[in-house]
């Protein structure tokens, strides 16, 4: 073979390989569009079966798109709005999660996966990306409300109040940044400004009995206890039914040391709902007080004592009541200081 003939042998030899990368890249190229295309045409019946509340076949549509397209975003934000709303949870998170992987810049999906975090107490992830989320909308109402609280349930008030401020500059009409700024600033035993709070939250909707439970709390911290006392009754005429209100009036009247009244309100509390510890703290101390006032009157020891066993049912987390069950098999200290926290081991 000459030197031409071997020059044209590599030439065809060169051309074979270069058209066959040229047809593969070709197939490849028309196999995403068609898988693109298929994932396009299962979302758009997706989203028609999800118009007409047919979740089960909007998910298996979804799936299918997410199947050809791992990408597509909106296929996943829906999965996560399926899920979310059959209680599927873990599900939801995952498919929120694949959606904001998908599309950084989704706050709609990255605030959903910030809820769903911080709904499972996952504070710290919720956290990171409520910021996440607030980054991509700083006036975001919303978002900055909801890491205002989980910053409050991390016991981080300074950080919470910061975060209900810029929620109140989002939108000031708004009653509830300023009642959870109430309960921030309370913490930090800013009493006043916390009353400020509320009564800001009052102005923009007035029929809150649960801010009204809050602001008597405030005032009783400041030993305010008459305030407090008609707070909690307006409170109480407001929503007859709002077992909080009931109880929160109980214990400012047995600070008060209106006992009779103070019992009527825990009595009222637990008839509305039974599962409140305070309110069996609270009556198992005046049964105690009653009977050393009147030793003939044993059975109330055990009426207390049984109050205060119900209270740690419902929540063991008490070691105060533990000890007052433990004095109070015998003689023991003052129950009212007891409660109150006032360490007196003399018998009255």
């Amino acid at each position: 073979m000459n030197a031409r003939t071997k020059h044209i042998v590599r030439l065809v030899g060169f051309c074979s390989v270069a058209a066959t990368l040229v047809t593969a890249s070709g197939c490849r190229t028309i196999t995403s569009r068609v898988k693109s295309y298929q994932a396009t045409r299962h979302l758009a019946r997706g989203e028609q079966h999800l118009a007409s509340e047919d979740l089960d076949a909007a998910l298996v549509e979804f799936e299918a798109a997410v199947k050809a397209d791992p990408k597509l975003a909106d296929a996943h934000s829906n999965m996560g709005d399926i899920y979310r709303r059959m209680g599927e949870i873990g599900k939801a998170i995952e498919s929120f999660r694949n959606a904001v992987n998908a599309d950084p810049l989704s706050f709609k999906d990255t605030f959903s996966l910030a809820r769903l975090y911080h709904f499972t107490r996952r504070l710290k992830d919720a956290v990171e990306v409520y910021l996440a989320a607030i980054d991509l909308d700083p006036s975001d109402y919303d978002a900055q409300l909801g890491l205002g609280v989980c910053y409050q349930q991390m016991d981080e008030a300074s950080l919470a109040v910061e975060r209900f401020h810029r929620a109140i500059d989002a939108d000031p009409d708004r009653p509830y940044a300023y009642v959870n700024l109430g309960v921030a600033l309370d913490a930090q035993e800013k009493h006043y400004e916390a009353i400020a709070a509320y009564q800001a939250a009052l102005e923009r909707d007035n029929h809150q009995p649960h801010v009204l439970v809050n602001m008597a709390h405030t005032y009783m911290n400041q030993n305010r206890l008459k305030i407090a006392r008609a707070t909690l009754s307006q409170a109480v005429d407001m929503d007859p039914s709002f077992a909080p209100a009931h109880e929160g009036l109980g214990y400012c009247l047995f600070r008060m040391k209106d006992y009779d009244h103070a019992a009527d309100a825990y009595v009222d509390a637990l008839s509305i709902d039974s599962r409140l510890p305070k309110s069996h703290v609270g009556l198992g101390s005046i049964n105690m007080i009653h009977h050393i006032k009147d030793k003939s009157r044993a059975e109330l020891r055990e009426v207390a004592i049984e109050h205060w066993h119900r209270a740690l049912e419902l929540d063991p987390d008490q070691p105060l009541v533990r000890n007052l069950i433990d004095k109070y098999r015998t003689p023991g200290a003052d129950p009212y200081n007891a409660l109150l926290g006032v360490q007196d081991d003399v018998a009255p």
